[in-house]
């Protein structure tokens, strides 16, 4: 039998949908997404509206390490790619990230992780 997730992506592009999943858990359920992927990965996101608030959290929280880029764009459809990138990121940004993911944090447990220092 094999592994559920590996079917789930195809070249490196997991899917996210938000629309099914409740607003109150959202942002967390999304941030928690963006930090169980590896360098190099993608997140597919689809909503039902343009997440400006959500996309300034991103760009806060992580910086250059997710880049962002819209893929549809309409009225009731937004799909937006975010894209795990820790060649971005400083020596000293890597190091941490490295040490994080070594002691279990952000996909950690030898599962790579988004290199995020929370």
């Amino acid at each position: 039998m094999s592994c559920s997730h590996d079917h789930a992506a195809e070249n490196g592009v997991f899917g996210f949908d938000a629309r099914g999943v409740s607003r109150r858990f959202r942002h967390a359920a999304i941030f928690g997404a963006l930090e169980s992927l590896s360098d190099g990965e993608t997140m597919r996101f689809t909503n039902d509206h343009d997440p400006q608030p959500l996309l300034q959290q991103i760009r806060h929280r992580y910086g250059p390490q997710v880049q962002i880029d819209y893929v549809e764009r309409e009225a009731g459809n937004v799909v937006i790619d975010f894209r795990i990138t820790l060649a971005a990121l400083t020596p000293e940004m890597q190091a941490a990230a490295e040490a994080e993911t070594a002691s279990g944090g952000c996909g950690g447990n030898g599962a790579g992780g988004c290199g995020c220092s929370h």
